[in-house]
């Protein structure tokens, strides 16, 4: 008995003997690699497919994109639900050693792919908005990087700081 196959590349029937099944051959036709399935056990049951279910697909789909909203909508909050309103509303300005500490977190961040992290960070310079802008401006005139930035190359500290700086602006 031998096992027959469609050619993957040119489509044409191809035989193969039993034994070589579960190996690799080329096609006789146009040379293509092809996979020989390994023969079909006598004692097996045939497989039955049934058809997918498009309604559970379309459900789960929108549940995926609930939560991608919802997790987009958690990230940029900034302050928790239950905080006073005095706090909500931004009332208090960070010190300006606090802000700094926020640009350089932003920053190393963004560099390191920590993105949810880094949008976190933002909201809070986005309070901060004047001074941010004041200190990002000051670190991309500094001839030498804050130490916690000094491993990144000169040109992608610039660009993060020009991205942030437009992001505020």
């Amino acid at each position: 008995m031998s096992i027959s196959l469609h050619c993957e590349s040119c489509k044409k029937k191809i035989k193969a003997p039993d034994a070589a099944g579960g190996k690799w051959g080329h096609c006789p036709h146009c040379k293509h690699r092809n996979y020989i399935p390994l023969p079909k056990p006598d004692d097996e049951p045939e497989l039955r497919l049934v058809p997918l279910d498009e309604s559970e697909e379309t459900q789960m789909e929108r549940l995926m994109r609930e939560t991608k909203n919802l997790t987009k909508e958690i990230l940029t909050q900034s302050s928790l639900p239950d905080e006073d309103s005095d706090s909500a509303s931004g009332s208090r300005t960070a010190s300006e050693k606090e802000i700094i500490k926020q640009c350089i977190l932003y920053l190393r961040q963004m560099a390191d792919g920590e993105l949810g992290a880094a949008e976190y960070t933002f909201s809070l310079l986005k309070k901060n908005k004047k001074p941010a802008l004041r200190i990002m401006a000051s670190m991309a005139r500094a001839e030498q990087p804050e130490p916690e930035l000094a491993d990144l190359p000169f040109g992608i500290l610039q660009g993060l700081i020009r991205d942030v700086s437009n992001k505020l602006s």
